[in-house]
């Protein structure tokens, strides 16, 4: 698919999206923060994380019936999308693409993925503290118990990575290709081109 003709602003992300966004971003932060510096009585940490996990299935659902540039179906893309779009993108042009790109569309993914993990991990996990044990940990067997430990930090150093390759494509977009994709995500409004 390619994008062709003048760019026009028009309105792509709903107030819902973007609350959803910029919430899970400052919780996704503050329970990184505190997963890694503490207090040690996580009892916060299970709060932010049950928190995200009610936006994460929020996110799920609006995925399905909320506005058309927030549905998986509208932006989700085979190899061959994801190629092509691949072949463009060191071109100092603005995308202009209306929503998510291709290569966005994996990231999107990519996130909601991790983040299921870590609240799965974190759910399940037992460090044998008899203080900071997962509300679902009795649910499990005790080795899968004491596995989810490892998994849950293994799932907050792939968050970490996955929240700077977004900085990074953020910046990249912005300094490289001169699109701004932070002021959309606050405003709603984006330029695009029409999709061929």
């Amino acid at each position: 698919m390619s994008l062709q003709g003048e760019a026009r602003r028009v309105r792509v992300w709903d107030p819902a999206l973007r609350v959803f966004h910029w919430l899970l971003a400052a919780l996704v932060i503050l329970n990184w923060l505190l997963g890694q510096f503490g207090p040690d009585i996580m009892t916060l940490h299970f709060l932010t994380g049950f928190a995200i996990l009610a936006l994460l299935v929020f996110r799920v659902i609006w995925g399905f019936v909320g506005p058309e540039p927030a549905r998986f179906a509208s932006f989700i893309r085979g190899p061959r999308a994801i190629l092509d779009y691949l072949r463009h993108l060191g071109s100092r042009q603005p995308s202009n693409w209306p929503g998510h790109n291709p290569l966005g569309a994996l990231s999107v993914v990519a996130m909601l993925l991790a983040l299921f993990f870590q609240v799965g991990t974190g759910l399940i996990s037992d460090p044998d503290d008899f203080i900071n044990v997962g509300p679902l940990a009795d649910q499990v067997a005790r080795s899968t118990a004491r596995k989810a430990v490892g998994w849950h930090s293994l799932g907050s150093n792939i968050i970490l990575l996955l929240v700077l390759l977004h900085i990074g494509v953020i910046l990249f977009y912005r300094y490289w290709k001169n699109e701004d994709l932070v002021r959309p995500m606050i405003t709603g409004w984006k330029w695009v081109r029409q999709r061929l």
